[in-house]
């Protein structure tokens, strides 16, 4: 399935911050952000595939700059936020996702999924939020999932984490929305990103591997691509989700409305 990209520059003359923007839904992001109108930071490990976005928004007509950080290390996330500067929007999308059930997991995986998906968004609203709320104004964007609301074979410690980040951006929003902050959170279902055909796999999955479970599992009998949720993320990032805060929202196909 294709899908169309929109462009409404609603978003000018505000700076993002979107975590794990090189590659899959971060990617998409980023770019739909841009098309919005927004300077975009554009984090991730690889220098090279974030250099290649940001030349991939320039040529849209976008303004992008990379900031590589490894947020498993709290004093390279407090870097990053500190080279993104004052930011109006903050998208929390990196995650590590490890599969596998719970007796014999690997309790190295287990604390490196909890630093990069939960204590890393935290260091960075930490950082980040002040500012916003001296402007009287910003809006964070958490990406979780349906795997934080239900229960998934093999999915239980990232399901957790992803139950901690729903958890974060309701307190985050009881604590901010006061000052002018908005905090909402996506929880996408099943996205063609290289970290769904990874999941859990000796080798990623093939087109028709996944076909099939879409149409034994999701309602709607398919994937999402990532610019599906990415206009739901900018969309709650703009000011057409100016009532909105403390929301989760499922975009996942009716995964979660069985």
């Amino acid at each position: 399935m294709t899908t169309a990209t929109t462009t409404n520059h609603e978003l000018e003359g505000r700076r993002a911050l979107v975590t794990g923007a090189t590659a899959g839904l971060g990617h998409a992001i980023a770019l739909q952000l841009a098309r919005d109108g927004a300077e975009v930071v554009v984090h991730g490990r690889d220098a090279v595939r974030g250099e290649q976005l940001v030349a991939e928004i320039a040529a849209a007509g976008g303004t992008a700059h990379f900031v590589a950080a490894d947020l498993s290390d709290p004093a390279s996330v407090a870097r990053l936020a500190d080279e993104a500067g004052d930011v109006d929007i903050l998208v929390n999308n990196a995650g590590l996702s490890v599969w596998g059930a719970t007796p014999g997991f690997d309790l190295d995986d287990f604390d490196a999924m909890y630093a990069g998906n939960v204590r890393a968004p935290f260091q960075l609203v930490a950082a980040l939020a002040p500012a916003m709320v001296e402007r009287g104004a910003g809006s964070i964007i958490n990406v979780s999932s349906m795997a934080g609301r239900i229960g998934l074979s093999g999915g239980a410690a990232y399901g957790a984490t992803k139950a901690a980040v729903a958890s974060l951006t309701q307190a985050w929003a009881a604590e901010l929305s006061a000052d002018g902050i908005r905090v909402n959170a996506v929880a996408p279902g099943e996205v063609d990103t290289p970290m769904l055909r990874a999941a859990g796999r000796a080798t990623p999955a093939t087109d028709e591997e996944l076909a099939a479970m879409a149409e034994r599992t999701i309602p709607m009998a398919r994937l999402a691509q990532p610019e599906e949720i990415a206009r739901v993320v900018v969309f709650l990032a703009s000011d057409q989700a100016s009532y909105m805060t403390g929301a989760i929202v499922p975009v996942d196909a009716g995964y979660t409305a069985r």
